[in-house]
């Protein structure tokens, strides 16, 4: 049975709760960078995690091109990042940008583990929240394999909304000021190919624009594309 654009958007919760991030608090550092600027990087040493308090971050590649190709879905206040290679014991792959001004708190790999050995629930839970973005990191490349680039551009709409939206009486409003380039990173397409649908999207009345924000006005017209 084919999924429904409902299915796509639920799935396993990504964020800690309260008990969960005091944990990690009482280890960490607590750290503010602006927008733009680069947490980790590829070939770094993976030496620590991150719990996000505030803002968001995106995970990602460089094609050959020099080109941003993200790899992951955004990072929300409460999620945890740097897990999967911290925990395998090697460097990064991948590199973690700001969105926009973020607050982390920072926790050194030896902290971690000691945390992990001691707190067997939280063990269970960074496990079920790897084992959500292996399943998540399945369904994007599933999406880029079989869909077309205006469905991938509907359901990154709809998901970024259900995460980071806040709810308006005429819709929801996104808002994370993603450019162009950065969305055309995140479904595999271009930057000119993204300017192109946002602007069906918006014709057609299933988005509005209120300067660099983007807002959902009608997301059952919307989901409609994800075919």
């Amino acid at each position: 049975m084919a999924e429904t654009a409902k299915d796509l958007l639920q799935g396993e919760p990504l964020s800690l709760n309260e008990r969960e991030k005091e944990l990690v608090r009482k280890l960490g550092v607590t750290l503010n960078y602006p927008k733009g600027h680069i947490i980790f990087a590829a070939e770094e040493i993976a030496d620590r995690v991150y719990l996000i308090e505030k803002g968001w971050v995106k995970i990602y590649r460089l094609s050959a091109d020099g080109r941003e190709v993200t790899v992951g879905s955004i990072r929300n206040p409460g999620e945890m990042m740097g897990l999967a290679e911290t925990l395998y014991h090697g460097k990064r792959t991948c590199f973690a940008g700001a969105i926009s001004d973020v607050t982390l708190v920072v926790v050194t790999k030896k902290d971690f583990l000691e945390l992990l050995t001691d707190e067997h629930y939280f063990s269970l839970k960074v496990a079920k929240l790897l084992a959500a973005r292996m399943r998540e990191a399945e369904a994007m490349v599933h999406e880029l394999v079989c869909w077309q680039v205006p469905g991938r551009l509907a359901l990154l709409l709809l998901k970024i909304g259900e995460r980071c939206g806040i709810e308006e009486e005429d819709g929801i409003k996104i808002k994370l000021r993603l450019t162009h380039e950065e969305i055309a990173g995140m479904i595999g397409t271009t930057r000119q190919t993204v300017t192109s649908l946002l602007n069906i999207f918006k014709r057609e009345k299933s988005i509005d624009f209120e300067g660099r924000e983007i807002k959902i006005l009608n997301p059952k017209k919307l989901a409609s594309w994800i075919v």
